[in-house]
């Protein structure tokens, strides 16, 4: 549902974002893989464990050895900024979900809120998308270019980002940039530099996901994903 959005509130969500960020411009990134192995990973479901390698300094993921996810294995984090390179050699969908953890309905693996990309030509409601993994609540629409605003009601409010991401800012083939920002209720996911989407959510607590996993995604059988310079910066 695509609603009118209070100028007032956006101006509001979008300073309250940057000041975020910026006060946390001092802090170093950490690394969250050595290059050479995943030590600092797991394989869920473990069936799937060879669908996941190393090679020539990257993370490789093939979808013909399963549909999974690559853990980070600090399973408890909330609020973060992650940086990342990927790339697809060819089509494919994939992603970073974030404060995910398992899903009490069993609609799911997990739940989490997913950063979603995919190979040029996919759309936008998967290429620079916040997907709501969320059994149980509303799953939002949150497109490319889309600033969502969620009220305590789990009412949604959307209006356009201005100069967000297009199509054409996406390198078909080849390497891209993902930054990631989740603070308390806010969270914006930036592709080469530009806003893709954002989103924040004032549903009472008990209701939100709070912390959890960080984990890559590797969708679909016959796609690969390669993964470079992951580095994070972990405020809780």
């Amino acid at each position: 549902m695509k609603t009118a959005f209070n100028i007032c509130q956006a101006s509001t969500f979008g300073a309250a974002l940057l000041l975020n960020i910026s006060v946390l411009a001092g802090d170093q990134f950490v690394s969250m893989f050595d290059g050479r192995t995943l030590s600092s990973w797991d394989v869920a479901p473990v069936s799937a464990k060879e669908a996941w390698t190393v090679r020539d300094g990257m993370i490789v993921g093939n979808g013909d050895r399963g549909r999974s996810y690559l853990v980070f294995k600090n399973h408890n984090i909330a609020d973060f900024e992650m940086k990342l390179s990927y790339r697809f050699p060819g089509e494919g969908n994939s992603g970073v979900s974030i404060r995910a953890r398992k899903d009490e309905t069993g609609r799911r693996d997990f739940q989490s809120y997913h950063a979603d990309f995919g190979h040029v030509g996919i759309g936008k409601k998967v290429l620079g998308a916040w997907d709501f993994h969320t059994p149980g609540r509303t799953e939002h629409r949150c497109f490319r270019g889309d600033r969502l605003m969620i009220d305590k009601n789990d009412k949604p409010t959307i209006t356009s980002i201005s100069e967000t991401l297009s199509a054409d800012d996406v390198n078909k083939g080849d390497w891209n940039d993902v930054h990631i920002v989740a603070r308390g209720n806010k969270f914006s996911f930036y592709l080469n530099g530009k806003l893709a989407s954002e989103f924040a959510e004032h549903l009472p607590e008990e209701k939100r996901l709070n912390r959890g996993m960080i984990q890559l995604q590797l969708h679909d059988p016959g796609m690969f994903v390669h993964f470079r310079n992951l580095r994070i910066k972990i405020m809780d």
